[in-house]
């Protein structure tokens, strides 16, 4: 998932993802514990998503402000 498909989503199919992304990370992290994941890159990509919803959430929250003091200022 790349940030732009990030930015495209809605607010509410942002927080579903989230919550689906967190589901989905928890699983990975209980199947590494148990010696079941095959692939442990997946669990440095679920990682990233999520981090990639949160960075979207919060520039939505702030407004982009932040840009336009860097520009600005």
């Amino acid at each position: 998932m790349t940030a732009e498909e990030v930015r495209g989503l809605s607010d509410a199919e942002l927080s579903q993802k989230l919550g689906a992304l967190r589901t989905q990370l928890f699983q990975l992290r209980v199947q590494a514990k148990l010696g079941r994941l095959e692939r442990g890159l997946q669990l440095r990509s679920v990682r990233r998503d999520i981090a990639r919803c949160l960075t979207v959430h919060r520039q939505r929250q702030i407004g982009g402000s932040a840009r336009r003091q860097e520009v600005v200022g």
